[in-house]
């Protein structure tokens, strides 16, 4: 059986011919691709996602895979490292930066915020009072467990655990198992 990342290294040279194409299509046109391509999870649309990723994003490694119905939104402000998987119903919103390290694994319906709502003006609605961008970091070999939430300023070590359902608040230090809500160190590796 052959891996993904073999695979990918065979189907490299191909990639990248293709990928010539989206730098050729606006902007707007290739989010709209994404959108319409977004729902099916067959190799075909994984690889086009990917070509679309690499055109989109501020920088994107190699062997990325991205699931269905992942939304991106501020893609200009997205870094991706190599050999990361995010997989079906992630949401990430890179308004103040994401960044990804080099092998890192986020599972299904994670979100991923980098900013923060503001309540200053007394005179508007929260909801229409600015937003306050600030990045997330998730560095190399972090695995991310299935609706975890990543809250704005806040860095992932390297090999590190996130478990399933915690809400991540503020940074921790690497080789640590984190759980809860708000998330805690509950192990070290």
């Amino acid at each position: 059986m052959i891996s993904g990342r073999n695979l990918f290294k065979k189907a490299k040279p191909l990639i990248g011919l293709f990928g010539l194409l989206f730098y050729l299509l606006p902007r707007f046109f290739v989010v709209f691709l994404w959108d319409a391509t977004s729902k099916y999870s067959q190799l075909p649309f994984i690889a086009l996602r990917y070509l679309m990723l690499k055109r989109m994003c501020e920088g994107c490694g190699d062997n990325v895979r991205i699931g269905a119905n992942v939304r991106i939104l501020n893609w200009h402000n997205l870094k991706i490292g190599s050999n990361v998987s995010i997989h079906d119903y992630c949401y990430l919103d890179a308004s103040g930066g994401i960044s990804i390290g080099d092998n890192v694994s986020i599972a299904h319906a994670t979100s991923i915020l980098s900013f923060e709502h503001t309540w200053d003006d007394q005179a508007l609605p929260i909801k229409y009072n600015p937003t306050k961008p600030s990045s997330v970091v998730i560095k190399d070999d972090v695995w991310i467990g299935c609706g975890v939430r990543i809250l704005s300023d806040v860095e992932i070590k390297q090999r590190s655990i996130v478990a399933a359902g915690a809400v991540l608040t503020k940074s921790f230090e690497s080789n640590a198992i984190l759980a809860g809500v708000p998330a805690k160190v509950v192990k070290n590796i």
